[in-house]
Order: C-alpha cells, then sequence, then structure tokens
C-alpha cells in the first residue's frame, strides 16, 4: 500500500475519532464513529486481512451503530448547549493518551519481530492451525494444503467452540442492556 493511502486513511479514522469525543450532538458523534469504523476497516483491507474489514463493516458499522442509534434516538438526548469546557478532564485525558502512545512505543521497540520485515517473517500457516488445534480437521488441512489461509475457518472454530460460552453470555448481556434502556426510557416518560 501506498504509504501516502495509509496516511490518509489514518487520518480519516483519527479525525472521525475525534469528532466522536468532541461532538456536542449524540448522533453526530455515532455517525462520526460508524465514519471511523470504516476508515478502519480500509485499513485492514490494506494490509490484506479482508475477513476483518469486512466483519468491521458488518459488525460494528452496520449491526452495533444501529443499535447505538436506536439508543440515542429511544432516549431522546438533547444536545448539550452552553455546557462550558471542563479543562481538568481534557488535560487528564491528552496526558492518559501521550502515555498511552509511549507505552505503545516501548513495548513495539522491546519485542524480537520489531526487528524483522514482513519478508523476513514468513507466516507459518501449518504452526498458525497447530497453535489452534485444528490441523486435524479435513477442511483446514486442505486449505493448509493448497497454501490458503483459513482464517474464517479458523477464527469460526475457536469461536464457537472453545468461547461458545462466552459469545452467549455477551449477547445476554446486550439483551439485557437493551431492555434496561427500554424500561429506564419508559420510566422517565411516564413521570410528570
Amino acid at each position: 500500500m501506498p504509504p501516502l493511502l495509509f496516511y490518509l486513511l489514518a487520518l480519516i479514522t483519527l479525525g472521525f475519532g475525534f469528532m466522536v469525543v468532541t461532538g456536542r450532538n449524540p448522533v453526530t458523534c455515532a455517525l462520526a464513529l460508524a465514519a471511523s469504523f470504516v476508515g478502519l476497516a480500509a485499513l485492514f483491507l490494506s494490509l490484506d486481512a479482508y475477513f476483518i474489514g469486512i466483519i468491521q463493516i458488518l459488525v460494528y458499522a452496520g449491526a452495533v451503530m444501529v443499535l447505538f442509534l436506536f439508543i440515542i434516538m429511544l432516549l431522546d438526548i438533547k444536545t448539550e448547549e452552553g455546557k462550558k469546557l471542563n479543562l481538568p478532564a481534557i488535560v487528564s485525558g491528552v496526558l492518559l493518551a501521550t502515555l498511552l502512545a509511549l507505552q505503545i512505543i516501548i513495548v513495539a521497540d522491546g519485542t524480537p519481530l520489531a526487528a524483522k520485515t514482513p519478508q523476513d517473517a514468513s507466516l507459518d500457516m501449518t504452526a498458525a492451525a497447530a497453535t489452534v488445534g485444528w490441523a486435524s480437521v479435513p477442511t483446514i488441512t486442505k486449505d493448509l494444503k493448497a497454501g490458503e489461509l483459513p482464517d474464517a475457518k479458523l477464527i469460526g472454530f475457536t469461536l464457537f467452540d472453545q468461547y461458545g460460552f462466552h459469545l452467549q453470555v455477551i449477547g445476554l448481556l446486550l439483551l439485557v442492556g437493551t431492555i434496561g434502556v427500554v424500561v429506564l426510557s419508559k420510566r422517565e416518560r411516564s413521570a410528570p
């Protein structure tokens, strides 16, 4: 990928992310979050991570944003007008972001992969499948012999076999949260 395209996509993602944090209208913030998700998906696609890029669009920019907009409309949140800026919160946020960036730089420089280029660090697909434990599954074994990376199959098997219970708990938490929002909004509207 050309560096100019990477910087453009990164600027789009970070710019809309900044709009999410600084916006005053909740609907505008939610739409800026969706645009930030699209920019992030484009970055994933440029790294040849097609599955993660498509999931980013379908799950986050699609389903999660619809849920956010539904909750925003259900709660009937008004625009915050006349609210003064909270200077201590802004300073502490910038300080935490700086500390996080420094920590990422220190950790990234300390890893042995930091000195390798993508050509030096080749991907051993058989070893990748063996770490997940699915090298004996016929379809994955066939894909590995063909030289294809079965990322969707490995992720699917891992999610629904090893983490099936965790997925159900997350679905239940989302359902309880949605019901809680409906109950809270009914309570506020029925109050005089």
